[in-house]
């Protein structure tokens, strides 16, 4: 297999694409591409402070990479939610710091839930969930301290390593059960002016800049960057729904290549036509009591209700 550009040995072939590229023309394709998604979904420019939510995974510092090399002043976010007693998470995070050290001027901060707020997530789950898995809860969490982090630090936005996988499946699932609330909200980029915060700087703009590159060319790209991360998925995502719907399009993708890319590529299309318009009434936002962050609920936001329930438990 030979690269398309210029006929050296192919790392990889894209038979979605109908491309194959060796090791430099592929490390060259990755940030193309991504830069070309940012323009496109007008996700940030090159002013603006990025705030990258790192899990250690190959997505999240994937992309963190390709932000530096591309010249955005992007800064990583590693949230330590307590997971597995704190070993999962530990171990995500030394990822994270061994890939910081590795690149000069590359910045990162640790919010350490367990340290900072007093409890782990699986803590909180036990009290909340009552053993059921905490993934909910867990993106609850996260939002509110990357909002929070975003807000305080001045960033104009947050990065997350979402790729085309992981939209397609959660399009699939939206799709199924036509959550027209959810198709409504769901795009590459979610701007911080908007239905549900029409002039609110709180909630930052969130960004997907992986959003048309597939899992596995991310994964590639971690390989053959030589990025380390961490091999195991968190220990709750397992057996998950998002995971079912990933294996069910990856045997659409086997048969037609390209169905996954085609099939979000045009969900986004049929939104720009006005198939999935938000309602127009704007949703009155109020200051949480308690951190002080926006919330659509009186008194206190849903992050704060929690810890009030796990204070009065």
């Amino acid at each position: 297999m030979k690269c398309r550009k210029c006929g050296a040995v192919a790392v990889i072939k894209m038979q979605q694409h109908k491309l194959a590229l060796c090791e430099e023309h592929f490390l060259e394709w990755i940030p193309e591409q991504t830069e070309r998604a940012i323009e496109k979904y007008k996700m940030f420019g090159p002013e603006d402070r990025i705030l990258v939510a790192v899990s250690g995974g190959k997505d999240s510092l994937s992309l963190w990479d390709v932000l530096l090399r591309l010249g955005y002043q992007a800064e990583g976010l590693y949230i330590h939610l307590g997971i597995n007693g704190g070993g999962y998470s530990d171990s995500s995070l030394g990822y994270v710091e061994r890939f910081t050290a590795a690149r000069e001027g590359a910045k990162f901060q640790v919010v350490d839930l367990k340290a900072d707020y007093g409890q782990s997530v699986p803590e909180l789950a036990r009290v909340k969930h009552r053993g059921r898995k905490p993934c909910a809860l867990c993106g609850l969490v996260k939002r509110h301290i990357m909002n929070r982090v975003a807000y305080e630090g001045g960033y104009h936005a947050i990065a997350t390593g979402h790729n085309l996988d992981d939209e397609a499946a959660v399009l699939m699932q939206n799709t199924l059960r036509w959550q027209a609330g959810y198709l409504a909200r769901q795009a590459p980029v979610l701007p911080s002016v908007g239905r549900r915060s029409p002039t609110e700087p709180r909630l930052a703009r969130k960004a997907k800049p992986f959003v048309r590159l597939y899992e596995r060319e991310t994964a590639a790209y971690a390989i053959v960057r030589g990025i380390e991360y961490i091999y195991d998925e968190c220990p709750y995502a397992v057996g998950s729904t998002t995971n079912f719907y990933k294996e069910l399009l990856n045997q659409l993708e086997s048969h037609s290549p390209g169905a996954k890319l085609s099939f979000y590529l045009s969900f986004l299309q049929a939104k720009g036509k006005g198939l999935f318009s938000e309602p127009a009434e704007i949703l009155k936002l109020n200051d949480c009591q308690r951190c002080g962050q926006p919330t659509t609920a009186p008194g206190l936001c849903a992050f704060c209700r929690l810890w009030q329930r796990m204070d009065s438990g």
